[in-house]
C-alpha cells in the first residue's frame, strides 16, 4: 500500500521511443509521467502538470536543453536530471547543465533501446527518486567570477601529510569547482578524487577543471606517479587504488570486477589509501552524494587517525554520503564547500 504522494516527472525528449521507455521505468518505479518533445513544450507544462522532477534531453528541435534548463530555472525552478549520450560535446554540454543547476544526469542508452535501458532502469529511477528529495538554493556567486578570491595563501610546503583524497557523487561538479581553483599550483600534497561519472565525463571534466585551476588537474587513467600540487581524477567506469612502488605513491584505474556498487569507488579508494599512507598522513574528504560510499572506510580512516572532512548540509546538493560519515562519528570536520579549500590548506 502506497502512503506518500507519487513523485511527478515531465519526460522531455524528441525521440518517441526514448519517451516511452523513461516513462515505462518511472511508472514501474511507482512514478506518474507526463512527456514533452521539446523544451518550448516542457517550458508549456511546468505550471499545468507541476512536476516534481524533469527529465531532459540536450539536443531537441525548436528548444534544446540547454536553453530550456536556463529558463526552468528562471520560471519554475525544479529538480532537472539530464539525459545525456557518452559522447564528447554532449560530456561538455551535460557539465554546463550541472553549473546551471542541474541536478544530475544519466546515460542515454545506446544500441538496442530496450536492452540497455533496461539495464540502467534502476539508475534512472534511483536518481529521479533522489532529485525529487532536493531543495534547490540559489546558485552561489563562487568561482563564476573569481575563483581565487577570498582564501589565504599558501605559505610554504610541510611534511604533515601525504595525501588527500575525496569521494563525491551527485552535485559534486559544483562542490569541486568551489574549492580546487583556490588551491596555488604550489599545494604540496596530491589530491586523489573518485567522482562518480562515466569515463568520458571524467576526461572532459578534468580538462575543466585545468583550465579552472592554478593546481595541475588530469584524468587518472593509467598507472601515474603522485606529484605534490596536481589532482587526479579517477577514470570513470574504474575503480581507482592508490599503491606504493619504490618509496613513492601511485596511483591507477582498475577495472577488476569487486563487491563496490559505485565505480570509482571512493571506499576502494579510501582502503587503498589507508594500506600505504601512514594513518595521521591522510586527509580523506567526503562531499555531496546519494547513497553511503566512502563512509565507513572513511570512519575507520578517522578511527586510525587520519583527518576527516565532511560537507555539510547547508552546501551539500545531496546530504547523503557526508551525512553517513557524520551518522557513523568519522568527521573530524564539518564544512560548507566553500569552507573546505581553506581547511585543506591549513592541514598541519
Amino acid at each position: 500500500m502506497q502512503t506518500s504522494t507519487p513523485i511527478k516527472v515531465l519526460v522531455v525528449d524528441d525521440s518517441s521511443l526514448m519517451r516511452s521507455h523513461i516513462c515505462a521505468a518511472l511508472i514501474e518505479g511507482g512514478m506518474i509521467t507526463d512527456t514533452a518533445t521539446n523544451g518550448q513544450e516542457c517550458l508549456d507544462k511546468l505550471d499545468s502538470f507541476a512536476p516534481d522532477v524533469i527529465t531532459l534531453d540536450i539536443n531537441m528541435p525548436v528548444m534544446d536543453g540547454i536553453a530550456c534548463l536556463k529558463r526552468i530555472m528562471q520560471q519554475r525552478p525544479t529538480p532537472v536530471v539530464m539525459v545525456s549520450s557518452l559522447v564528447q560535446k554532449n560530456a561538455h554540454e551535460t557539465l554546463q547543465a550541472l553549473d546551471l543547476g542541474a541536478v544530475d544526469y544519466v546515460a542515454k542508452p545506446h544500441g538496442p533501446v530496450s536492452l540497455t535501458l533496461n539495464r540502467s532502469k534502476y539508475m534512472l529511477v534511483s536518481k529521479v527518486h533522489g532529485a525529487s528529495k532536493i531543495k534547490l538554493r540559489p546558485k552561489a556567486a563562487s568561482y563564476v567570477s573569481s575563483p581565487r578570491a577570498a582564501v589565504s595563501r599558501y605559505t610554504g610546503p610541510t611534511k604533515n601529510f601525504e595525501l588527500v583524497v575525496i569521494g563525491v557523487s551527485t552535485g559534486g561538479p559544483s562542490s569541486l569547482q568551489e574549492i580546487l581553483p583556490k588551491l596555488p599550483a604550489t599545494y604540496p600534497y596530491p589530491i586523489v578524487i573518485a567522482q562518480h561519472m562515466p569515463s568520458r565525463f571524467t576526461e572532459v571534466f578534468a580538462e575543466r577543471l585545468n583550465k579552472m585551476c592554478d593546481i595541475t588537474v588530469c584524468e587518472l587513467n593509467a598507472p601515474k606517479r603522485l606529484e605534490a600540487g596536481t589532482v587526479y581524477i579517477a577514470q570513470g567506469d574504474a575503480n581507482v587504488e592508490v599503491f606504493s612502488q619504490a618509496n613513492q605513491l601511485w596511483g591507477r584505474p582498475s577495472n577488476e570486477s569487486s563487491e563496490y556498487i559505485w565505480r570509482p569507488s571512493v571506499t576502494k579508494l579510501v582502503e587503498s589509501a589507508l594500506k600505504v599512507v601512514p594513518h595521521k598522513k591522510l586527509c580523506c574528504v567526503q562531499l555531496t552524494g546519494m547513497g553511503n560510499d566512502g563512509a565507513s572506510a572513511m570512519a575507520k580512516a578517522h578511527q586510525f587517525g587520519a583527518t576527516t572532512i565532511a560537507e555539510s548540509e547547508a552546501t551539500a546538493t545531496v546530504y547523503g554520503m557526508p551525512k553517513e560519515l557524520v551518522k557513523l562519528g568519522g568527521a573530524s570536520k564539518v564544512l560548507p564547500n566553500y569552507d573546505i579549500a581553506q581547511a585543506l590548506l591549513s592541514l598541519k
